[in-house]
């Protein structure tokens, strides 16, 4: 190997330094400067021309260490499958040992249950059978019915040796069926408790509604009383049928009917305070419903006299009836008081006979849609009740 000539010189001047003492040699001040400047270019040379070395042989160390690693997974990969295989072989073997015990058990058990020796079990022989290896009183004739549908797979009712098991089996199955039977009671009981605890709380609410809402039969007061509500239709009438009474006052009923409408005007605000007391009353639910639904009727009968009285204003505003012909106008007042005059009758006689008039077109829909029942008010109340109680869920849940 040759050496360069910068090397050389640092070699020589080191053995030099070593080979003289030091206290007979020494080297001048600017020798030495040199030398150590030398030293340390040879040094630098020496690194840079040993550093690619230095790196393959790092990466080759590395290539190594990783190679090892790859053997070490490769070896420990290997050795698990091994011992999986062996743990699977294991397992089958210990599988088939069990299985040939229960199938030995269980041909064992066929032969105890089969008391006539007919190659089959009858739902009695497993019953017998089963209550005398667990040493039971009485196994439930549902259980064993349960347990023989769970093991006969053919379906003819009977077990053949082939669809008997083992007596852990048996106890194992019957306690299942057992639970479960519990388990259904339970439910059944709770069920049975919920519909008793729905139908106390109807029977509640329908007591609470009787209560509230008086649909009993009318008695004859509430009859006569019903009647008496027609008097507000009857009094705001008597000015459509002015043209038939006219000339009529010797008649008692005429005459009657001017006394009552002559107090009625005597009243302050004239049919109004009647007519807030109708109101007031039709809403009491304790009021007989006969009561209230005439009431409310007579109402609606004097509401319809605002359309007649209305158009009679208008024609007199516009001068639609030419002057001395009112014949038009008296024939219309003549038809809408016959008309509440028929109502009024038809409600009266109907009431007093103990029936609901409703047959009057558009009035009586219109009470009936209006008029609460039994039903609206149970159901209200009901709601109301389904209110509060999620109410109450939705408290205990932010609770």
């Amino acid at each position: 190997m040759k050496l360069s000539s910068a090397t050389t010189s640092g070699l020589v001047l080191a053995s030099a330094t070593l080979l003289t003492p030091s206290s007979s040699f020494s080297i001048p001040a600017n020798q030495q400067t040199m030398s150590s400047s030398i030293n340390s270019i040879n040094i630098n040379a020496f690194r840079r021309s040993s550093s690619p070395f230095a790196f393959r042989l790092r990466a080759s160390n590395n290539l190594q260490q990783q190679q090892q690693q790859q053997e070490v997974v490769v070896d420990e990969v290997r050795r698990l499958k091994i011992m999986a295989a062996k743990l699977r072989e294991e397992a089958a073997e210990l599988e088939a040992s069990q299985q040939e015990e229960r199938a030995f058990a269980a041909e064992k058990n066929f032969e105890k249950f089969d008391t006539n020796k007919d190659g089959e079990l009858s739902l009695d022989e497993l019953k017998a059978g089963l209550e005398k290896t667990f040493k039971m009183d009485a196994i439930p004739e549902e259980h064993i019915s349960a347990l023989m549908e769970e093991l006969d797979v053919s379906g003819d009712g009977r077990l053949q040796k082939t669809e008997v098991v083992g007596v852990e089996q048996f106890r194992s199955r019957l306690e299942r069926i057992a639970q479960e039977d519990r388990r259904r009671g339970l439910e059944a009981s709770k069920a049975a408790q919920k519909e008793a605890e729905i139908a106390d709380l109807k029977e509640k609410q329908l007591e609470m509604v009787n209560e509230l809402v008086n649909d009993e039969e009318p008695t004859t007061a509430d009859k006569a009383l019903s009647t008496l509500a027609y008097v507000l239709p009857l009094m705001d009438s008597i000015t459509f049928g002015q043209f038939l009474l006219a000339g009529h006052e010797s008649n008692p009923a005429v005459a009657a009917l001017a006394l009552l409408y002559g107090a009625f005007r005597t009243l302050p605000l004239g049919t109004f305070f009647p007519y807030l007391a109708l109101s007031s009353i039709s809403s009491n639910l304790s009021i007989n419903r006969l009561v209230r639904y005439n009431m409310q009727q007579a109402i609606y009968l004097d509401f319809a006299l605002f359309v007649p009285g209305l158009i009679a204003t208008l024609s007199k505003a516009l001068n639609v009836m030419p002057e001395g012909n009112n014949i038009i106008g008296e024939l219309g007042s003549d038809a809408v008081f016959v008309t509440l005059l028929a109502a009024i009758a038809y409600s009266s006689v109907s009431s007093l006979l103990g029936k609901t008039p409703d047959k009057i077109p558009f009035i009586s829909d219109a009470v009936n849609n209006r008029l609460p029942t039994k039903d609206m008010v149970l159901e209200q109340i009901q709601q109301q009740q389904q209110q509060q109680q999620q109410e109450i869920n939705e408290d205990e849940e932010t609770n």
